[in-house]
């Protein structure tokens, strides 16, 4: 029976919310732990993305129609209120592949609300909305990995 209760506190979302912390203050981009037959590995993808951003923006930027769109999305952006990830995981939109969404674009949500899962180590996260207002927009993909902070869904609180 301690063996069992050991590996289930290496997958205390406590403990993975610590290593995250860690990882980010130290500027890490992988941990990878092993104790008995219970491995967490956590991985920080966003280092990845802004290396491939400069090589990509050179090419965006001459275009001309491009950089006055920016501003007139920057201004409906702003009004827009975000739900993110609050762990490293895989994000789900239902409970199971035969269940019903929790939400999709359109609805109107109220704070307490599940929109989403977010499995972390096996435990399944319902993620609440925070905030009363109509879904715009679901930013991630059903069953993609997400990162702790990672934008998942837009919401409008004015609609």
């Amino acid at each position: 029976m301690s063996g069992s209760q050991q590996s289930f506190d290496v997958f205390d979302v406590r403990k993975i919310r610590k290593l995250i912390s860690l990882m980010q203050e130290n500027d890490l981009t992988e941990i990878d732990l092993k104790h008995a037959d219970s491995a967490v590995r956590i991985k920080r993808g966003g280092e990845v993305a802004s290396y491939s951003a400069p090589a990509v923006a050179p090419a965006v930027a001459p275009a001309a129609p491009a950089q006055p769109a920016a501003p007139a999305q920057s201004a409906e952006e702003a009004r827009m209120i975000v739900v993110k990830s609050p762990m490293v995981g895989t994000f789900y939109l239902a409970s199971s592949p035969d269940s019903p969404p929790f939400a999709k674009v359109g609805d109107r949500i109220g704070p307490e609300k599940t929109v989403c899962i977010v499995e972390a180590m096996k435990v399944f996260n319902e993620i609440p909305a925070g905030v009363s207002g109509q879904i715009v927009s679901i930013l991630v993909e059903n069953g993609a990995p997400v990162e702790f902070g990672q934008p998942l869904i837009k919401v409008d609180p004015g609609a």
